[in-house]
């Protein structure tokens, strides 16, 4: 019961604070930029891609084995990048109810997480109780953050931000989780 009581809040506190990073600051937008032109890119994109997706281009065949080669040829022609793509009648309901469900179970999980781990250390002091929980978050952070960047491109300025933010909620969930599971069992 201590684990959950401490993921819990620790999952409130990761909540608070991501809530906070994406209607309060310019986080949740940096690097993100515009299409220029914009109207035919969309155009283009309504009439020939059907379903939702992530896409990447130029697309080569895997099992191809100059797959390599005719890739690098097809990205000097004509540079790549990712589309993640939802068509106007796509599927997915976009009201912000069942996202924030989502988000914060996400979060909940990884407080239970770092709460069981924390839980195991014994009689560990508050700042490593702490600490440990911080680098539960720096983990999370780069885990696939630096992979983004380094094999798709993505823009450091987005890496960079979305780091802090995860970094942020392992340090802000880390205060709850330590505390609690510092507090002495009474008999």
């Amino acid at each position: 019961m201590r684990i959950l009581i401490a993921g819990f809040l620790g999952s409130i506190a990761m909540f608070a604070w991501m809530s906070i990073a994406h209607m309060a600051t310019p986080l949740s937008s940096t690097g993100f930029s515009q299409i220029p032109n914009e109207a035919p890119v969309l155009q283009a994109m309504e009439s020939s891609i059907a379903k939702p997706g992530l896409y990447i281009y130029p697309w080569t065949d895997p099992k191809d084995p100059a797959a390599m080669a005719k890739m690098q040829a097809a990205e000097k022609a004509h540079g790549h990048g990712l589309l993640l793509y939802t068509p106007a009648n796509g599927a997915r309901d976009e009201s912000m109810a069942p996202m924030l469900i989502q988000e914060y179970l996400k979060e909940f999980v990884q407080a239970l997480i770092a709460s069981f781990i924390v839980a195991g250390m014994g009689a560990a002091s508050f700042a490593r109780r702490w600490g440990t929980v911080v680098l539960i978050g720096v983990t999370a952070a780069i885990a696939t953050n630096i992979s983004y960047w380094t094999w798709y491109h993505f823009p450091l300025d987005f890496t960079l931000a979305a780091i802090f933010m995860e970094i942020v909620s392992g340090v802000v969930a880390g205060l709850p989780i330590a505390w609690w599971l510092g507090r002495t069992r009474r008999a």
